[in-house]
């Protein structure tokens, strides 16, 4: 770098050059003592310096709080969202899932997590006036096989499950090949992955979403009651790297997580988790609840009158399945503070996503969906 083009004394230019730091990069990962230290200068040529090359990061213009918010170009990332491909779960997550941070699903089992995976592994490939971000998806499995199967059908149903996307931009969409599949059955292959495969595709452009499933799995076995201090530590490590990724690419990371039941009455209160007649919270405990931006928990209910597992089958259009299932989602948003540096969003649906395929597919004569989840 031309230190030159710099406003500095020439004698702190003098200073770098001796020293051999070679740009803005070098002078931000020192400290001011060992800058010091390396140009021999003084503490008031060191916070010149800083000052300046600050001032060179940030640009000239300064901008309010009320005009941040009336330009529309300044947004932060996390207001831009991936949609669901479901209008009732975008409506209530005000347009999707952010592009920024860690978004966790997590339910009991046959709640539907793997489905809204799946979803959004296809949602992500559609164009952006449609929701998505034109690029595909790297979904990790970490205990089960990859649920192609149930992949296909809902590629099949694409053209009746997005109704609002016209016919001729999904039939141009090849959404098996934009989907890449990794395994990681311990935490090893897991930590090589994201910081090198992922990585990677990351930056060909080739994917702008990543999916685990399930992030509980990899600790599960890998240690006991008295690891946690390790296990702590391994939680945040990967929670830093996901957010780094998810930070340098602007891409969602969604975690599928799993349930344990409450030991207390008090621990269900504090985590708000009571659902239906059981009352669960969220698998990895605290450390791995304050790396998340959004937790979403998901469960799936039967109709009054109806064995669990029954679905009716409807007879009516699209925009009517939309209104009865928007009746029967019962969902509210709460927020609630775990610690000082940790807010969550915890959103309880009820008949939720699965569920809505499940009865559009069956409503307009199409392939029947694989029930198990």
């Amino acid at each position: 770098m031309d230190w030159d083009q710099f406003d500095l004394n020439p004698k702190v230019i003098a200073a770098l050059k001796r020293a051999d730091i070679k740009s803005i990069k070098d002078i931000l990962n020192l400290s001011g003592a060992d800058l010091q230290r390396l140009t021999k200068l003084s503490s008031a040529d060191i916070q010149c310096l800083l000052k300046t090359v600050s001032h060179m990061l940030r640009g000239n213009s300064m901008l309010t709080a009320l005009q941040l918010y009336q330009d529309k170009d300044h947004r932060t990332s996390q207001h831009q969202k991936l949609s669901l491909g479901c209008s009732v779960l975008d409506n209530l997550l005000k347009g999707g899932i952010p592009l920024v941070g860690i978004t966790e699903v997590a339910g009991e089992s046959s709640a539907g997590k793997t489905q809204i995976s799946l979803q959004l592994c296809l949602c992500v490939q559609y164009p952006y006036k449609y929701g998505g971000l034109e690029s595909g998806a790297v979904y990790i499995c970490t205990e089960d096989v990859f649920p192609s199967k149930r992949l296909q059908q809902l590629i099949d149903q694409q053209h009746k499950l997005r109704a609002d996307v016209p016919a001729e931009v999904i039939q141009k969409i090849k959404f098996g090949n934009s989907i890449f599949v990794e395994h990681a059955a311990d935490l090893d292959t897991f930590h090589n992955c994201i910081t090198k495969r992922i990585s990677l595709l990351l930056t060909r452009g080739m994917v702008r979403l990543v999916v685990i499933d399930s992030i509980a799995a990899l600790f599960r076995c890998e240690f006991g009651a008295s690891d946690s201090v390790t296990k702590a530590r391994y939680l945040q490590t990967f929670g830093a790297q996901l957010h780094s990724l998810s930070t340098r690419f602007r891409t969602p990371i969604m975690c599928i997580n799993q349930v344990t039941d409450a030991v207390s009455e008090s621990e269900a209160a504090q985590c708000g988790c009571s659902v239906v007649a059981n009352k669960v919270s969220p698998a990895l405990g605290i450390t791995w609840a304050n790396q998340l931006l959004m937790r979403l928990m998901v469960s799936r209910t039967p109709q009054p009158g109806r064995p669990p597992g029954v679905v009716s089958h409807h007879t009516g259009s699209m925009r009517e399945m939309d209104a009865e299932i928007q009746k029967q989602c019962c969902a509210y948003i709460r927020s609630c503070h775990h610690c000082e540096r940790s807010l969550h969003t915890w959103i309880y649906v009820h008949h939720i996503f699965l569920g809505s395929i499940l009865k559009k597919s069956r409503a307009l004569g199409g392939q029947r969906l694989h029930n198990e989840v």
